[in-house]
């Protein structure tokens, strides 16, 4: 597959090559006949939705999926094939995961050296430690002193330890998986100078993100994949975020957003008053009619997330009232809110909302026991029939059977709605719907949100993302540290004019 090569420099070759990659389980392919390279000094951006083949094709270059016969790697011109993520570290490949693994409560540099600390007569080096882990930070950009616990660095911070971590490793590739998905504007830049000053040096790079804008700005290339294929091959960054998406969906999205019905005259939802003991928001009140999609805005630390994980019993209420169709109801934990036909899917997918070990069917009759569980017995025909309606129902790529951390991370964010919206709630909450979720699922989240409101279903909206909060809302909450700013009709919410009220 590699005729032509010269093994003997392995300066004539990429630092990794490609060829014809293979993928399946459970019988379903999720990557095929995948080709490309990646240089030194080089950023190759990997483009696709959800499910596309992405973090299957990383997982198979970092170690931790094994692919089928018939495929070839080769690294520096040689032949690769890791066994696990420590092989593919020791060969100089290393992956920064959009969820960073690192051991907080252990120092920066403690964590740059995990795994392979230096040694001296029997000893560990830690002056050693300490420079070596320091001349990478500060190769990063980063002056702090590495003696901190990684608990008190901003995920940015954490972020660059991770990258610092591998380049200790002498690492000649690095991939990186939603690396900007919880920074900020200067922050990114900040990764995207690093980034820069890595390439400078030879370390190559291939980088994985949903944002379309970044890969102009940080990648020399761009493979888009669909259905585990490679579809296009772009060797100028600048390709157009309209070309970019009609490739990864093979339609074009010319609307994002669905339009939206109007909500029904009758309140379904009536908050009083609403305050946290610890005061992270404080006589907050509004109300949510039946077929309603009701949007809350704010900065980071506005109160958002605290406010509806209240609503939904998974924290405390000092004082205020909830009323469900007109009825007073006490929520002391999630049970209560459930009973009263309020459901909530919680911003951690993979920490709060499925369990990742088990399959789709067992994370359905976990939202379901009540159901599903008669005479002492759980019937697996019900289960079954339950699951394969729930997978029917949002387009869930996958089988009853089949575990959900092999999903894409769309599908399993179809799973958690699915195993909620399979129990006929009133009151739907949904903190941070597409976080981490590529266009085109997106696109098909927003329409199983618009076929719950024509079923009169009332929807809670909270999303630091604001197009999407103000694409979606029929009526849009602003929080500012705690407290309502005012609830805004669909025409008076603006992105400035929220903006102002959340920070002013």
């Amino acid at each position: 597959m590699f005729d032509g090569m010269d093994t003997n420099d392995p300066h004539a070759h990429p630092v990794l090559s490609i060829r014809n990659l293979r993928k399946s389980y459970f019988g379903n392919v999720v990557l095929e006949n995948v080709s490309f390279d990646v240089h030194a000094g080089e950023v190759v951006a990997l483009a696709g939705e959800n499910g596309a083949g992405k973090s299957t094709l990383s997982g198979i270059v970092a170690g931790s999926v094994t692919p089928d016969a018939g495929g070839e790697m080769r690294l520096m011109g040689r032949g690769y094939q890791p066994g696990s993520p420590k092989e593919a570290m020791d060969a100089g490949i290393a992956m920064i995961h959009q969820e960073l693994r690192n051991l907080p409560d252990l120092s920066i540099a403690e964590n740059v050296f995990a795994g392979h600390v230096p040694m001296r007569m029997g000893l560990i080096d830690r002056r050693a430690m300490s420079a070596m882990a320091t001349a990478q930070l500060q190769r990063l950009g980063l002056d702090v002193s590495v003696d901190r616990p990684m608990r008190t660095l901003r995920i940015a911070a954490q972020q660059q330890v991770e990258i610092a971590k591998a380049l200790v490793r002498e690492s000649r590739l690095l991939i990186l998986d939603e690396p900007t998905a919880a920074l900020g504007a200067a922050e990114v830049e900040r990764l995207f100078e690093c980034i820069r000053e890595l390439k400078k040096s030879g370390v190559a790079f291939i980088y994985i993100s949903h944002r379309l804008d970044e890969i102009s700005q940080v990648a020399d290339k761009v493979v888009v994949l669909r259905d585990g294929k490679m579809v296009a091959k772009h060797d100028d960054p600048s390709v157009s975020s309209k070309t970019l998406i009609a490739e990864m969906v093979g339609r074009t999205v010319d609307r994002l957003f669905p339009e939206m019905p109007p909500p029904g005259d009758r309140t379904v939802l009536e908050i009083v008053g609403l305050s946290s003991p610890d005061r992270t928001f404080t006589d907050v009140s509004f109300s949510v009619r039946e077929g309603e999609i009701f949007g809350i805005a704010g900065i980071v630390g506005a109160g958002r997330t605290e406010l509806v994980r209240a609503i939904a019993g998974a924290d405390p209420i000092s004082a205020g009232s909830i009323r469900v169709e007109n009825r007073d109801i006490r929520v002391k934990r999630p049970l209560d809110a459930i009973d009263a036909g309020i459901v909530f899917i919680p911003e951690d997918r993979k920490s709060q909302g499925i369990v990742l070990s088990q399959s789709i069917a067992d994370n359905m009759v976990y939202a379901n026991l009540d159901s599903l569980f008669k005479r002492g017995w759980i019937n697996p025909k019900r289960v079954h029939a339950l699951t394969r309606d729930s997978i029917r129902r949002l387009a869930i790529k996958g089988q009853p059977d089949q575990s959900t951390k092999s999903l894409s991370g769309g599908n399993q964010q179809k799973v958690v709605i699915a195993k909620w919206i399979s129990r006929n709630p009133r009151i739907i909450i949904l903190d941070e719907p597409t976080r981490g979720i590529d266009v085109g699922a997106r696109a098909a989240i927003y329409e199983v949100i618009k076929g719950l409101i024509a079923e009169k279903v009332a929807i809670i909206v909270v999303s630091s993302d604001l197009p999407e909060v103000l694409g979606l809302s029929h009526r849009v909450l602003v929080l500012n540290r705690g407290v309502s700013k005012g609830v805004l009709s669909r025409e008076e919410a603006t992105d400035l004019r929220v903006m102002e009220l959340a920070t002013i």
